[in-house]
């Protein structure tokens, strides 16, 4: 298969998933638009990529996408949509009847989206000190549990820790690797995209102004004007096609390292009395980790909206519940060997 034809086919399957996207969409106006922007993707693969023979069938991974937005619903399959190329995605970004100002920079452009990433990572950060708590107490537990003394608690608690620690910073820069060269994969075929259709470009992104309360006209003029401008149009595209913010796209060196330090230091909670010597270094353990499961729920309490008193009791009864198991198995353990 040549170069076109693999793109035209490409684009022929998103053409076919905005129809799918269409019919499963409930909002009207999003519909239109989905159902708008399949035309305007037709058009444009049928214009500038057919060649003789070429005939157009959904693949088998677009049958699945398909039938998962059929299930779900487009906005809970929106990364999957992306992936597919299927663009606008980022139009449930924020609730339609607010409206969508008509942007006149690339960076207020983006400003919601660096200002709905700072809690994620703020939280990704809670969970994985939760992590490290949880794990690390119950494996003391366990050992203790098994009649290990002080010394062997503090030698496998520390293994324990360091493995799970490069296990989660591991898994993170594979998943942040991984993401990012999608992303940069989509860009660089919108950055194409741009240079071969600017106009029909400029109408995707019109329509998707649209469908956010701009009159349609005053989307297309501003559009127009924008392509005159190809990096800051490229920008505008990944911002409000994609959802992307090509300014972050995620370091995968700062994710692994994050969430090493992240697992480390709940680790290292319950683990420190072991590691000072302190008295009775299980009763001290038990009471930091409490602590610091306490304080993790109210933390986490922020994101939900619930009470932080609530939110604090409740990890912490979770994390008692896997200390106690841990703790029961580990002298079962112990007495069979």
């Amino acid at each position: 298969m040549s170069d076109d034809h693999a793109r035209w086919n490409s684009e022929m399957q998103a053409v076919w998933l905005y129809r799918v996207v269409a019919e499963a969409e409930p909002d009207p106006a999003r519909r239109t638009t989905f159902a708008a922007l399949g035309d305007a993707a037709e058009r444009q693969a049928r214009e500038y990529l057919t060649g003789d023979g070429w005939t157009f069938r959904p693949s088998a991974r677009s049958r699945l996408v398909a039938q998962v937005v059929r299930r779900v619903g487009p906005r809970r399959a929106r990364g999957l949509l992306t992936a597919m190329k299927v663009r606008g995605m980022s139009i449930y970004d924020a609730p339609r009847e607010q409206g969508h100002a008509m942007p006149t920079t690339a960076e207020g452009i983006g400003a919601r989206h660096r200002r709905a990433g700072g809690g994620g990572t703020l939280r990704a950060a809670v969970f994985g000190v939760n992590d490290g708590l949880v794990s690390t107490t119950s494996l003391i537990l366990g050992v203790a549990g098994a009649g290990a003394d002080a010394r062997d608690v503090l030698i496998a608690g520390s293994a324990g820790l360091l493995a799970g620690a490069f296990s989660m910073a591991a898994g993170e820069y594979i998943s942040m690797r991984s993401q990012r060269e999608l992303f940069e994969y989509q860009i660089a075929e919108e950055r194409d995209e741009l240079e071969r259709y600017p106009l029909e470009e400029a109408e995707e992104l019109a329509l998707i102004y649209a469908a956010r309360g701009v009159p349609i006209e005053q989307a297309r003029a501003m559009t127009l004007k924008m392509v005159e401008d190809p990096e800051r149009t490229l920008d505008t595209l990944a911002r409000e096609e994609l959802g992307l913010n090509p300014d972050d796209l995620g370091s995968p060196w700062g994710a692994a390292a994050s969430s090493f330090a992240a697992f480390a230091i709940g680790g290292l909670l319950p683990l420190a009395p072991f590691a000072l010597g302190a008295g009775p270094a299980l009763a001290i353990a038990l009471v930091l980790a409490g602590v610091g499961l306490a304080a993790v729920g109210a933390v986490l309490s922020l994101f939900s909206g619930k009470n932080a008193l609530v939110g604090g009791l409740r990890m912490l009864l979770i994390g008692a519940a896997a200390g106690a198991a841990t703790y029961g198995i580990g002298q079962l353990i112990g007495v069979a060997v």
